[in-house]
């Protein structure tokens, strides 16, 4: 606890109008995923310096005695002073005016809650630790309903009134602003000004950029714009640009923008240079040092992407554009020759010996997921990016979720879902490195936690919104994608069935409580065939194995999964049966987008063409020699075309109007 006089303390000894600085206005529930929280602070005399001050967050959501009182966030506010009003905020990125701390999107909790104002330092106040009325400088109860309240922290605190926030809106932005009889009110929010509209009127300045992402190469042009014309002297802004790796190496130019007396605008033209060196993708940080009293700063800490030119490519398609057969398999000569002639039982038995072999097999731990997807799912055509499953599209390696906003951000999938399989969170979230790993067995469950056969980088809204659906008769991914993933995701629960003992595909739409079942394997097993195994996957399968020292069998030979799951169940297998599934580039499908009919021509021997839905609902099935216009009476939308010649296939994506 900081030192302070008894004077000081008994200064403070009384809650709100006595106070020199109090809760002045709070927005803890705002549209759009909570982006404008934020809360504000006055102090009875201007440039008040808050050293000695805490402001503490509390979580009154239950009635219980101590649950109901728990602290989950807090604001030092050492170094703070208020403004030439007695005002300052702290709030998200996005607030305007510019708060003078920040914390990240959905950090202040909507309610029913508390937020005190007390002596002392963010250390005195560790998280999830009770309410305490022991130097309370001052406190409000808010909500976001009439019903609700955090009745023990207002005792606790000594709060008499909760203030709902949505009392008269549910869908416009409104905050809990303090009226100078020390009452609340709902209306407007003012965030770094006077409630009453009262003070010092500001020269607002705010920043902007020609581009919001920029290559290397490229210049960025940063303008900063005044409300009002300069007067007297002109307006020097100074910033920075430096964030992470991102440093003085990359730029060049002039970090000051100067508005010259009378006018309401300036610029600084930053070069963003090409080193010749792929560092990967990066961001710098437009940061403006505050200026002189008479200014405020409308916005700042503005973040542009920064693509680094020098990415590298890999040698085959992405999902979207496929190639076959430029990767192959780097199985091990007699990695499954023990398997060859069994059938039924025997032969998924003897697949698991192989890929869950405890003297041979690792295990992981979830946090070199992270690790491992950056390179097993690199984008083909950019090694600065990860390709991601159901959108069917690149995203930065950069954008990987660290925070609790999945917004833009891709984060780690379980095909197998965690509750389905009954490992949620079984292994370590911390990066461990390839050389530390455990046996693996059939039976240690806890693995399937970490095990990359089955994880895949993901777009973090996606990944919600899939949540713990079975394939096909509940989840189809996204609207409008090709079901370039459908495949890959059942050869990813093929596998899963036969790695782990008490993991299953069943038909149908199994409920989520049944731990070791997920669905639909007749979805599965057509996916299988419609969206073949292709370079991307095979590429996947041959590093996962470089830390797992174990294989997705369904990759390396796809229809094993019909004598495992499917119509040739009880049929002995040998690996003369692979049915090799290439491209043909000869093979043309025009006109596309069609209407009523297509023609396939390059066809130079007899061939079957099937066309699926992308749920892989087989639609129309036929057989061709040559060029051949076929006749089709398909919906407006999206279809895969599957044409098989002498045991090599192709799959086109067909877009009918």
């Amino acid at each position: 606890m900081k030192k302070i006089t008894f004077l000081l303390i008994s200064l403070f000894c009384t809650l709100s109008s006595f106070s020199q600085v109090v809760i002045n206005e709070i927005d803890a529930d705002t549209p759009s995923s909570d982006i404008l929280e934020f809360i504000e602070l006055k102090s009875n005399t201007p440039n008040f310096a808050l050293n000695g001050y805490v402001l503490v967050f509390f979580n009154g959501g239950s009635t219980s005695p101590y649950s109901g009182t728990l602290i989950y966030f807090a604001i030092d506010l050492d170094g703070y002073t208020t403004d030439i009003n007695g005002i300052i905020q702290f709030g998200n990125p996005t607030v305007s005016p510019t708060a003078a701390g920040t914390f990240p999107i959905t950090t202040i909790q909507n309610g029913p809650d508390a937020v005190a104002l007390y002596l002392g330092n963010a250390t005195d106040f560790p998280l999830n630790t009770a309410a305490s009325s022991t130097n309370v400088i001052d406190a409000m109860a808010y909500s976001n309903a009439a019903a609700t309240q955090p009745n023990v922290l207002m005792t606790i605190l000594g709060i008499s009134i909760c203030t709902n926030e949505n009392q008269t809106s549910l869908s416009s932005t409104k905050s809990i602003q303090r009226k100078t009889d020390g009452t609340y009110e709902v209306k407007t929010p003012t965030p770094g000004m006077n409630n009453d509209g009262s003070g010092v009127i500001f020269n607002y300045v705010t920043t902007t950029t020609n581009l919001t992402t920029i290559t290397e190469g490229e210049s960025l042009i940063i303008t900063a714009t005044t409300s009002s014309a300069v007067t007297t002297t002109p307006l020097v802004l100074s910033f920075t640009l430096n964030n992470g790796s991102f440093n003085s190496s990359d730029f060049s130019g002039n970090l000051n923008i100067t508005i010259p007396v009378g006018a309401t605008t300036g610029t600084s033209t930053i070069s963003i240079l090409n080193d010749g060196i792929n560092e990967g993708d990066e961001e710098l940080l437009i940061d403006l040092v505050a200026p002189s009293v008479e200014y405020n700063l409308n916005n700042n800490s503005i973040i542009i992407r920064v693509n680094d030119i020098n990415f590298s490519t890999l040698p085959f398609g992405t999902p979207a554009n496929p190639t076959y057969g430029n990767v192959t398999s780097t199985a091990p000569v007699g990695y499954y020759a023990s398997i060859e002639g069994l059938s039924g039982a025997a032969l998924k038995q003897g697949l698991q010996n192989i890929i869950a072999n405890p003297s041979v097999v690792r295990t992981h731990t979830y946090g070199d997921l992270a690790v491992i997807l950056k390179k097993a799912d690199q984008n083909p055509v950019n090694s600065n990016q990860v390709w991601l499953i159901y959108t069917e599209e690149p995203r930065s390696k950069f954008d990987y979720q660290t925070g609790n906003s999945i917004i833009g951000k891709w984060n780690r999938e379980h095909i197998y879902c965690q509750s389905r399989g009954g490992f949620a969170d079984a292994t370590s979230g911390t990066p461990a490195g390839i050389n530390v790993w455990s046996p693996a067995g059939p039976d240690i469950i806890a693995t399937g936690h970490s095990d990359a056969h089955h994880i895949r980088a993901v777009d973090g809204q996606e990944n919600s919104s899939r949540n713990n659906r079975n394939y096909g008769v509940d989840y189809n991914g996204p609207s409008g994608v090709a079901g370039t993933w459908n495949g890959d995701v059942a050869r990813a629960l093929f596998y899963m069935g036969v790695r782990y003992n008490g993991l299953s595909v069943v038909n149908g739409n199994p409920v989520e409580n049944i731990i070791g079942q997920i669905g639909d394997l007749a979805t599965l097993l057509q996916w299988n065939h419609s969206d073949p195994a292709d370079d991307f996957e095979m590429n996947r399968n041959n590093y996962i194995y470089t830390w797992q020292v174990n294989r997705n069998p369904f990759i390396d030979y796809p229809n094993l999964a019909d004598y495992i799951y499917g119509a040739n169940y009880g049929q002995q297998w040998f690996s003369t049966l692979k049915v090799n599934e290439v491209t043909n580039t000869k093979i043309a499908l025009y006109p596309n987008p069609a209407k009523d009919q297509i023609t396939i021509a390059g066809i130079t021997s007899k061939s079957d063409v099937s066309i699926y839905s992308l749920s892989g609902q087989l639609l129309f099935q036929t057989s061709i020699m040559g060029e051949t216009n076929i006749k089709l009476d398909l919906a407006s939308g999206i279809y895969l075309c599957k044409i098989t010649s002498d045991n090599h296939a192709i799959i086109k994506k067909i877009i009918i109007d």
